[in-house]
Parts: C-alpha cells; structure tokens; sequence
C-alpha cells in the first residue's frame, strides 16, 4: 500500500556480488516525486520501477554492493521534499536523492543533498537553473531541461517560420524557466513574443487564456506547462480549432500526455523530448521490459531517465569506491557514458548531462498502428546544440 509522504522500501536487498570495505554494505537511493499529483503519470510509481530495474541490471552486470531503493510523494512542496529528504539521508542513511520531478522540489533539495555532500541524481528538475548560478559539486542533472527543449522547440518552429509566439504558462519555477529560456533562443534568432499570461498549478479551465492566446493572432501557442495542467490546456485547444490556423507547442510534453489527451484532440501538437520508446532497438527492447512490470504502460522520458541515471550512479559509485556526492560526480565526469536508452551522455563541469534531443509530432489517428505509436521523428539534435553552452549559465564550477 503506497502512502503520501512517507518513504518506503519498495525494492528487496539485491544480493551483492562482491563486497567492498570503502563502500556501506548497502547503498539506498530514494526516489522523490508525485505520486499521486499533476506529475504522478510522467513519474510517479514508474520511476520507482525504472529504478528497481536500474538496481537489478546492476547486480546483474557485476554488482559490487546490495542497493536498496526507497519511494516518497513531495506532494510537489519544496518544504515537504527537504523534510523528506532530511530525514533520508539523516536517519536512514540514504546515498543518493533520484527524480524529483517539480523544479521547485529539485532547487530545494539541491541546496540539501550539498549541504550532507551526498547525491543528487537531479533527473526530472526541469529548470536549467539548477546547472546554471544553482549549480552544486553534488548533481547531476539527466534527462532534459527547459533550455533543451526552448531551443530544441524553437529552432524547429523558426524553420518553418513560425516566428511569433504567444505564451501559457504555469505560474511557478519551471514555467518561467520555459518561457525564459525558449523566448531568448526565439528572440536570438529573429522571432518574436507577442504576449503571455500564466496560471496556477492545477489549473482546469483554460478557456480565456486560449482565448487571449488565440485573438493575439501569434503563429505558435507555446504552453510552458506540463502534466495534467498541459492535457487540459491541449483538449481545451481542440474544442476551439486552436490547431487549425495556429501551430500548438508543448514545451514539457511527454508520452502518457498524449495518451490522456487521445490522438483525436493531440494530432499535430508538436513536442520536444530526450526519449521515445520506439526510437531503436534498445529503445524499444527496455519499453517492452517495463511495460511487462508496468501494467503495459511504456515509459515515459522521465521514466527511462530515472533507469539510466540510476545506473550510471550505481557504477560511478562502485569506480569511485565512495559514496561521497562530490566524488561520485567526479567520477560521472571522467569518461563518456555509453547508455543504451540516451545514447552518448556526456557529464559537463556544471552538472549537465549532454546527450541529443528529439522534436516529435503528434500523429493523426490514422497513422497510428497502436495505444502507444504516437510520434513522428521531425529531427534529432545533437547534444552540444541542444544544450546550453557551458559557458552561458553561470556556473560557479566552470573553470574553462
């Protein structure tokens, strides 16, 4: 039985295939997100899951020690995900914090997780702040950020001259970090805010702000939102024949959206993700594992992000012979990491995992073959271009 607020031993003690004196005889990850909230479908129970099963392919490639992994719901309030996380690392001896999907949760447990010099596995704290003037010796973020997907989105809407912009969005950090981020790279090259208007978390009616959005006569409604609050604001937009005469961006969009939504209401929407399970065989061979454990639901970018970065801080762990956060990301630093689900991930100074983005398009009901055949592939871009440059986030750990 899951329970609000409260952390749970969710995965039994793998046996260890060796034991190390450096290193605790069990490492604990705790995985800190929404799991019942707007984000509970990105995230939620299935990046408990992705981890489990990050634990297990890690004894299963050698090991080294038993990892133990641990779930509670931040109910997406930055006091309660530091009281949580408090207590984890304090009383019962967690290593490392993964997850955290809310990037006003991610800001706050950043500054703790430094504070007890262990781990923060930062994979779904969407704002780029966080390896920017937030940046911390102890985290890495993994899966995306709003920088990425701003640039990747309006890169791909300038090419197709799409240059005036109206945005929705959420009234809180990541919100403004989408906004931020897009419209700069927007503005950079050539293109044009027309307007904007925010609303709060929870939001359900969107009426008068697709309205505002649709009489300002902007080519592209960006909404810099997410979760529940993006699924309502793309149904709402479809009862008003938004994307007919106006293109529909979602900046923070991921796979259950477009399920919730129904290709009926989604065809066209236009996203940016890090992951997508029918991308390659790897892809593809990890989406069918999870949806066997999952209730046949594929995983989403989040999802997939929490299985990788999990592994790889199993690893960097068990090279480092430490469970010490800065060691442990020095040690993400040294080489690329070869993954099977993001590619090439390389690890930057300022915490950045770099790896390519994807833009995707929404399909017609009619092109799609099954449940979770959703996307068309618009375009891959690679890391370095997708990413901000190392040396335009003000990161005090920037040397060079």
């Amino acid at each position: 039985m899951w329970f609000r607020c409260a952390a749970l031993a969710v995965a039994a003690l793998l046996p260890a295939a060796f034991a190390e004196a450096e290193l605790p005889g069990t490492v604990k990850v705790g995985i800190l997100n929404d799991m019942n909230g707007p984000f509970a479908d990105q995230s939620g129970r299935g990046s408990v899951v992705a981890a489990q099963m990050a634990a297990e392919d890690f004894a299963a490639q050698g090991g080294g020690f038993r990892v133990e992994i641990l779930a509670a719901d931040h109910l997406n309030k930055p006091d309660v995900g530091v009281q949580i996380v408090r207590q984890w690392v304090d009383r019962e001896g967690v290593d490392a914090v993964a997850d955290s999907v809310n990037s006003g949760v991610g800001l706050a447990v950043n500054t703790v997780m430094a504070e007890k010099h262990r781990t923060f596995i930062a994979t779904n704290v969407g704002t780029s702040d966080l390896t920017g003037k937030f940046c911390q010796p102890t985290t890495v973020q993994w899966t995306m950020d709003t920088y990425a997907m701003g640039n990747t989105m309006a890169r791909a809407m300038m090419g197709q001259h799409a240059d005036t912009w109206y945005y929705i969005s959420f009234d809180y950090a990541l919100g403004a970090a989408l906004e931020r981020d897009s419209s700069a790279v927007l503005i950079g090259l050539g293109g044009k805010v027309v307007g904007s208007v925010k609303h709060p978390l929870g939001t359900t009616d969107f009426s008068s702000y697709l309205l505002q959005a649709q009489s300002s006569g902007a080519k592209v409604i960006a909404l810099a939102d997410t979760g529940a609050d993006l699924i309502n604001a793309v149904k709402q937009a479809a009862e008003f024949g938004i994307s007919k005469k106006q293109v529909l961006a979602g900046l923070f969009t991921q796979i259950v959206d477009v399920d919730s939504i129904g290709l009926q209401a989604a065809q066209g929407l236009t996203v940016t993700e890090a992951f997508y399970w029918d991308l390659n065989d790897n892809t593809r061979a990890f989406g069918r594992r999870f949806a066997q454990r999952f209730g046949d639901r594929v995983p989403t970018a989040n999802q997939a992000g929490v299985y990788s970065s999990v592994l790889a801080y199993l690893h960097a762990v068990k090279a480092a012979d430490t469970i010490e956060g800065e060691a442990v990301i020095a040690q993400l630093r040294k080489q690329p990491i070869e993954d099977l689900l993001f590619g090439t991930v390389t690890v930057r100074q300022d915490g950045r995992a770099v790896h390519d983005m994807y833009t995707f398009r929404v399909k017609a009901p009619s092109e799609s073959k099954s449940r979770w055949d959703t996307y068309k592939v618009l375009a891959r871009i690679p890391g370095n271009d997708a990413f901000r440059p190392l040396n335009q986030g003000g990161c005090k750990l920037v040397t060079n």
